[in-house]
């Protein structure tokens, strides 16, 4: 196993062309997703740390298995936020699968790991030169080579959103590689399954988060055709099958619905844009 996996200057090449196509780890990556999770679940935890951002109260950890160490972050958060809300360890592992099941590509491997007699998800610690929050506050340049791209990873990132019913993402929470490719950390507030959350997506049209200055709707503007197919192929069995017992029947059925709020979503796009605006 390649300790560099998911590491900062993994591959020294433009990858764009490639994330496009399949998402934002590149083949090799995504083929050694199951010896990292063997990895995350057989490696000795060496030494742990609280982390201090956050609000679930995260930390982390330093593993080691042979002559390979990493670190993990590791939370096991699982509370009622109200209003239908929730916060819990098990979405974070729901989310992983969930995007192996639609070939997102964007979440690095996450399992179930016990550590001082409580069980939490442990998800493999995500090396990144940037977050959101610090390319806009200090005012990073992306390359002109890589703008096209990270928009339509934004709009990516919205639709992701959608499915999952993240209505609590963070500039923080999106992270960006040395070669400029986006990855999704942080899902234990996703999942929501109460009634606004199966009547309207929270980015689109009738969105419900809107850009604070004017109201305007974040749309989603643009997606690859083969990852909305995945999408719209998404059934209970499906999932239940991918997210085993981290979600349960009514979360389920919940993302079933938001399917065909984002079949809508796309069509509403498509009549302003036209079918080749909107699906590359």
């Amino acid at each position: 196993m390649d300790k560099k996996i998911f590491g900062i200057g993994l591959f020294l090449l433009s990858l764009v062309s490639v994330a496009r196509a399949s998402g934002q780890f590149v083949p090799q990556e995504i083929a050694q997703r199951e010896q990292w999770e063997e990895y995350l679940l057989s490696a000795e935890i060496v030494r742990a740390e609280p982390l201090k951002q956050g609000v679930t109260k995260p930390w982390k950890l330093y593993l080691k298995k042979g002559d390979i160490e990493r670190t993990a972050a590791w939370k096991n958060v699982d509370k009622g936020l109200g209003g239908g809300a929730r916060d819990s360890w098990k979405y974070e592992i729901a989310a992983y699968r969930l995007d192996k099941l639609i070939g997102l590509n964007t979440v690095p491997p996450v399992v179930e790991k016990e550590f001082r007699k409580k069980v939490g998800a442990l998800s493999l610690w995500v090396d990144s030169n940037y977050n959101q929050r610090e390319i806009m506050e200090q005012r990073i340049k992306i390359p002109e080579s890589a703008q096209e791209h990270l928009e339509d990873m934004g709009y990516i990132c919205r639709l992701w959103g959608c499915l999952i019913a993240n209505d609590d993402p963070t500039q923080e929470n999106i992270r960006y590689t040395e070669d400029w490719r986006m990855i999704f950390i942080d899902h234990s507030r996703a999942f929501r399954s109460d009634k606004e959350y199966v009547k309207r997506l929270v980015f689109g049209i009738n969105g419900i988060k809107r850009y604070q200055a004017d109201g305007k709707p974040f749309l989603i503007r643009r997606v690859p055709r083969a990852l909305f197919e995945r999408i719209r192929g998404l059934n209970p069995a499906a999932i239940k099958q991918a997210v085993g017992p981290y979600l349960n029947d009514r979360e389920i059925q919940a993302i079933v619905v938001r399917v065909n709020l984002i079949e809508n979503e796309i069509a509403e796009m498509v009549k302003l844009y036209g079918e080749a605006g909107v699906l590359y």
